[in-house]
């Protein structure tokens, strides 16, 4: 098969960096895809082979991609003589990284228009049949509703008068689709939700997926709570607390970004359930767990003949050694879906997704069943 990029925002973060680490890792031979959804035996498909990735991205750090790697390896993240191991991998992916948009750095016409021709450049330079373009940078806060979000006419319209008017996330997006490539919103932030990016995409003919990656916490809480429901168990509250370190927690601190993780949080239980369900989560950033996460649930539920009863459980996990397959699983998805002529939202990836796009399923084995269904489809 043809080779795929993967062109990652924010691609000198933790997770892009462990996802390209990961893939240049299990092409050298030296790990097993271990975690990847779509390298498990039963999983079906015919997608591009993990070694034909290609990684790219923008960022608005200049650390090299190594050097982000050495940090990982002491952190525990990534295994201690793999920074070494694939030094040149590493470069080669650090060479095709180019400077991310800072807001308020010139129009976002200009903007995108530099983006559009990093990913073109970059589909060139290497012959790549398609581009998959993932967000895996800071989390936004929300935005509210604006009259040139609806469609894209009004959109254009305001960037061409050099208006700032998207969320960066969304300018990402509107460059990717621009651009002819799929996207995936692995962060909670806007991204291509704006109904003139849903328009794009259409008129482009590709594909989306998001949003929210689901690695720890809200990943049990959707495979929990439809055992509850299942069993006709009535769960009376759930309330969880989030420790993070590491520049996902430093993020979060800020409430206005924090709002939008606990918004996609805290929806999977009711959701499930079918009715409100008292407590939400709380996140809180605990520097000294670097690039851990811990979190505590304490949930309380009603049987039979009323009576009241309690589960409590703790994760402690690395987010991006949960991440980063996730992130090689949906780019190889998402350009098989483009290849067979796929566009707009895939809803059948909800089972990666705290705030899934395009669909209500929540529940885990649920959304695993439609994922497979999918796979087979694309196959």
């Amino acid at each position: 098969m043809d080779k795929v990029g993967v062109w990652l925002i924010g691609a000198r973060g933790s997770v892009a960096t462990t996802a390209t680490v990961g893939a240049a890792a299990i092409r050298s031979g030296v790990t097993s895809p271990q975690g990847c959804v779509t390298e498990s035996p039963d999983f079906p498909g015919h997608l591009v082979p993990l070694a034909d990735l290609v990684f790219g991205g923008h960022d608005v750090t200049e650390i090299s991609l190594r050097k982000r790697a050495e940090q990982l390896s002491r952190a525990g993240v990534i295994p201690p003589d793999l920074p070494r191991l694939l030094a040149s991998d590493l470069d080669a992916a650090d060479a095709e990284i180019r400077p991310g948009h800072v807001p308020g750095d010139g129009g976002q016409a200009a903007a995108a228009a530099r983006l559009i021709g990093d990913i073109a450049g970059f589909r060139a330079r290497h012959r790549l049949a398609r581009v998959v373009v993932v967000n895996v940078s800071s989390t936004e806060p929300p935005v509210g509703p604006r009259p040139e979000f609806e469609r894209l006419a009004d959109l254009e319209e305001r960037l061409a008068a050099g208006d700032d008017v998207l969320p960066p996330s969304s300018l990402y997006a509107y460059a990717a689709f621009h651009a002819g490539c799929g996207y995936v919103e692995f962060t909670p932030s806007t991204g291509p939700t704006l109904p003139a990016l849903a328009e794009l995409a259409a008129l482009r003919d590709v594909p989306y997926a998001g949003r929210d990656g689901k690695t720890g916490e809200t990943l049990i809480k959707s495979a929990l709570a439809p055992m509850f429901a299942g069993r006709a168990l009535r769960v009376r509250s759930w309330s969880g607390l989030n420790l993070l370190g590491g520049g996902d927690g430093a993020t979060l601190a800020d409430p206005a970004a924090r709002s939008s993780k606990q918004l996609s949080k805290d929806q999977v239980v009711a959701k499930v359930m079918g009715e409100p369900v008292e407590g939400q989560t709380h996140i809180d950033y605990v520097q000294d767990l670097g690039e851990w996460k811990t979190a505590w649930d304490h949930v309380t539920f009603e049987g039979f003949l009323g009576v009241r009863m309690a589960l409590q459980f703790t994760w402690q996990g690395c987010d991006s050694a949960l991440a980063a397959p996730l992130v090689l699983d949906l780019a190889r998805l998402v350009a098989r879906a483009h290849e067979k002529g796929r566009r707009g939202v895939l809803p059948e990836l909800g089972y990666f997704f705290k705030n899934p796009l395009g669909t209500h399923e929540h529940a885990l084995a649920g959304q695993y069943a439609r994922l497979l269904a999918f796979a087979e489809e694309l196959s």
